[in-house]
């Protein structure tokens, strides 16, 4: 920057006395590009000799890189803010204000209060991203601990150990075994691991994804229990306990296989986390389990309405 406004201070010093006044910013800064005498004298030969009437301020350049145009004496001026400044970057929607004095003189400094450093809001943004993960951190750590107090009652309190119980029993499992992977996830899981592309954290990602799964589908199994027992009023007796553990534990494993074939195929990058635009090997898992949250939701309100 302090070279930049040298190379122009040396390219207005060498014009012809009076042609400074009818320099504008943006042949100024063109000047800057190309120094050579040859440019400048083709410069001198365009320049016009009107000066106009009155006292004015002759276009220049600040210590910062601004260029004040010319100007009518006691004007206040506005530029936006510079771009860059020192390696740091400005938000150039605001303005800069500089006086023409009565004299017909700059002042001395302009006013940059309004220009205000993007770097800032970018450290504003990562703090505010900082207190989101560790939110989600505290709220998936409170999870799983009200989760195994929930897993250890029903272990121990053999007595309260009927289907419906059983089914949330598992549910409360998937529930477990999801936290134990995303923390999983979150220990392992670095950029220099996700452009690795390493088998074994492609392995964590599907078995995230699995127990994510497990989540809804136990779900699903729970709805159909109530919707059998309370809407359907069969007899509960005739539900096998085999039956809710094919809904929640098998159902999910080939829908997570055929997708880890897909983005095996057809999207192998970054540890299988994310996807590239036009590839939708993610709705593989991802549209089973909106089907049963849907069917779930419908579940609650039909017994709603039945109960």
């Amino acid at each position: 920057m302090v070279f930049f406004c040298l190379q122009v201070s040396a390219i207005v010093s060498l014009l012809p006395v009076g042609s400074s006044s009818d320099l504008t910013c943006e042949a100024l800064l063109m000047l800057s590009g190309n120094i050579s005498l040859q440019s400048l004298a083709s410069w001198n030969l365009t320049l016009s000799n009107g000066t106009g009437s009155g006292l004015y301020c002759d276009t220049s350049i600040d210590g910062i890189g601004t260029c004040w145009p010319k100007s009518g004496a006691g004007q206040m001026v506005s530029r936006p803010c510079p771009e860059m400044f020192y390696g740091v970057r400005y938000n150039t929607t605001n303005n800069v204000y500089r006086k023409c004095l009565a004299n017909g003189t700059w002042a001395l400094k302009g006013n940059y209060s309004m220009c205000k450093a993007i770097l800032h809001e970018e450290k504003k943004g990562k703090m505010h991203y900082q207190i989101a993960v560790i939110i989600n951190f505290l709220g998936h750590c409170i999870s799983m601990v009200a989760l195994l107090i929930a897993f250890f009652l029903f272990l121990c309190l053999r007595s309260i150990r009927c289907l419906r119980n059983i089914i949330h029993w598992n549910l409360i499992t998937a529930f477990i075994l999801r936290n134990a992977t995303w923390f999983v996830v979150q220990m392992t899981m670095s950029p220099e691991v996700h452009e690795s592309n390493v088998v074994w954290c492609r392995l964590v990602t599907a078995s995230f994804n699995y127990f994510h799964s497990t989540n809804f589908f136990w779900m699903f199994g729970e709805g159909c229990y109530l919707h059998t027992a309370i809407v359907l009023t069969y007899s509960t007796d005739k539900l096998r306990k085999w039956m809710f553990i094919c809904i929640g534990w098998c159902i999910p494993f080939p829908i997570i296989v055929a997708w880890a074939i897909g983005k095996l195929y057809y999207d192998n990058e970054k540890c299988w986390f994310g996807k590239q635009a036009g590839v939708y090997t993610d709705y593989i898992y991802q549209g089973p389990m909106i089907l049963v949250l849907v069917v779930r939701v419908l579940h609650n309100f039909i017994i709603q309405w039945h109960s």
